[in-house]
């Protein structure tokens, strides 16, 4: 007997039953692609299409041109692309080979040109590319599939869509390529296209972390954020001084030297740039664990104490140890939330004040602008929080990149005065901020405000951030996606073509086509339209329409 039939609420259940597998058929057999849409994510600067369908060989070859054809950057990412193209194909058929039955492709080769052999990976590294899909017009052997780029890291923005052209049929269970022929010339609106992850209030292992950039890469998204260290814990390694990470959670939940320099490396692999941050003088508890000296009393923990030199002298030591790790030109200083009141409290830090001449304010000052000297004699450009553009802008380096997030109009202010600026407006673009939905992500605008053409170019971009008091390995990655990516999109693509439209017909079925791909692709991305973000589907139904 079924469960239901013994229970008093039985006709209530069945009829619930009935009603859910009724919305399921609707929902599986309704869901029809717009095909006036361009189902690529982010949208491409330039492109046109047609109306053919080709076939792409599951044997698909490599071949290289131009001075960046052997770079390993290339051939791995081309791998790395294969397989998630065909992923529901490997080779031939075993019908064909048992019937001797050799398919024609239209599509047998992609042939990728990087005109320049420097990999170097820096702010405003060239992505651009072009791509041209065509079928085979029977002059030569194989179809037409090209990639040109400047840089390997525009072939492998080229990659990215070339894999999201491809689709697997499973009637006839192929790959192909639709709306062909496609020329695309493509190209980002913005340098900097970052995401914030934070393994202070919570530890995330490398393979998450690895899971993280290889899903930024989808996106095309440029720039990992890792805000290791906060007043939480201090998970990193620091050679110099090696009791630092004393301060960690547990001896298990920690980043060794090699760990950093292997997710630098597997970032650098898909064309990601990580941008460290060591935020002070304040959120900094947590180094005090292994170095009690550094709080201005035991019972008063932070900020940092700023009358001892020995404070400053092991913020040098840690900067001096990273910077071996993290080549990226951009390093994060912090200065947010900066309660001085330990400072006026503590008797030696209040008598050093005094013999100084300064306020708790001024302090503040004199902290942020020494940790910004010790990191340009370090060879990197200082980003702060806005706090420190609040508080005393006029003082701060010229070098200065500005980071937004208290609210709106910040960035407008920054460049008026000469300054870079990195969007992240914590009112649109914080994604533990859950009742956020992804509309409001997607048309929040970095330039908004500003209509001087010289002051726009001063802003890098932007960056949605991952802060992680309520996300850990279990939660994170639908914490960050599909929202995320509605950030990519912006920062991406034409402000024109993604501003002038009806986002919910033009936008959002590409973005449930995409939040689909992703989840395909194995990350582990929320439904789009509940109306909290990472929350389980509430009932039946398709991906695409969830």
């Amino acid at each position: 007997m079924l469960h239901f039939l013994r229970k008093p609420h039985s006709n209530f259940s069945f009829f619930m039953l009935l009603f859910w597998v009724s919305q399921l058929l609707v929902l599986s057999y309704g869901i029809e692609l717009d095909e006036s849409l361009t189902y690529i994510w982010p949208l491409p600067s330039e492109f046109t299409s047609g109306n053919e369908t080709l076939t792409v060989d599951p044997t698909l070859s490599l071949s290289v041109l131009g001075k960046g054809g052997d770079l390993k950057i290339l051939r791995e990412g081309f791998e790395r692309y294969k397989k998630i193209i065909f992923n529901h194909v490997s080779g031939v058929s075993i019908f064909e080979r048992l019937r001797g039955i050799r398919s024609v492709y239209d599509i047998s080769e992609l042939r990728i040109i990087v005109n320049s052999d420097d990999e170097e990976l820096q702010l405003g590294v060239d992505e651009s590319y072009t791509l041209f899909l065509a079928k085979n017009d029977g002059k030569s052997i194989v179809g037409e599939a090209t990639i040109e780029a400047n840089t390997v890291y525009g072939a492998l923005r080229g990659l990215e869509t070339f894999s999201q052209l491809c689709a697997f049929d499973y009637g006839t269970k192929s790959v192909q390529v639709y709306k062909a022929p496609w020329y695309i010339k493509d190209k980002p609106r913005f340098a900097y296209r970052g995401l914030l992850i934070d393994t202070s209030r919570h530890y995330l292992p490398i393979d998450v972390i690895k899971q993280i950039i290889e899903s930024m890469s989808y996106a095309k998204l440029n720039v990992l954020h890792w805000h290791i260290i906060d007043e939480q814990s201090f998970p990193l390694e620091v050679p110099t001084y090696p009791k630092l990470w004393n301060g960690a959670y547990t001896k298990w939940e920690r980043y060794t030297v090699e760990d950093a320099s292997e997710i630098v490396s597997f970032a650098k692999m898909r064309g990601i740039h990580v941008m460290a941050e060591v935020d002070v003088p304040g959120h900094a508890e947590s180094w005090g664990a292994g170095y009690p000296d550094l709080w201005p009393s035991s019972s008063c923990r932070e900020p940092l104490d700023v009358s001892k030199n020995f404070t400053f002298d092991l913020i040098s030591g840690i900067l001096s140890d990273i910077r071996k790790i993290f080549p990226f030109e951009l390093f994060h200083l912090g200065g947010d939330e900066v309660d001085t009141g330990c400072w006026t409290s503590t008797a030696h830090v209040k008598q050093w004040l005094d013999d100084h001449s300064m306020t708790a304010k001024d302090a503040y000052q004199y902290f942020v602008l020494k940790a910004q000297k010790i990191a340009i004699s370090k060879g990197w450009t200082p980003v702060n929080w806005e706090e420190t553009f609040n508080a005393f802008a006029a003082n701060l380096s010229p070098q200065t990149v500005v980071h937004n997030w208290l609210g709106p109009g910040v960035c407008p202010k920054a460049v008026a005065k000469g300054f870079r600026c990195i969007f992240s407006n914590q009112g649109v673009w914080y994604l533990d901020h859950l009742d956020v939905p992804w509309d409001q992500v997607y048309n929040a605008e970095p330039l908004e405000g500003i209509n001087n053409v010289s002051e726009r170019k001063l802003v890098l971009g932007g960056e949605v951030c991952m802060w992680g008091e309520t996300a850990d390995a279990s939660n994170v990655q639908q914490t960050i996606w599909p929202r995320a990516a509605a950030a990519a999109e912006r920062l991406w693509s034409k402000r024109e073509a993604l501003s002038s439209q009806n986002i919910n017909l033009t936008a959002l079925p590409r973005f449930h086509y995409f939040r689909c791909l992703l989840n395909r692709r194995g990350v582990q991305a929320a439904p789009v339209t509940n109306k909290n973000a990472r929350q389980p589907p509430t009932g039946p139904g398709s991906c695409y329409k969830q």
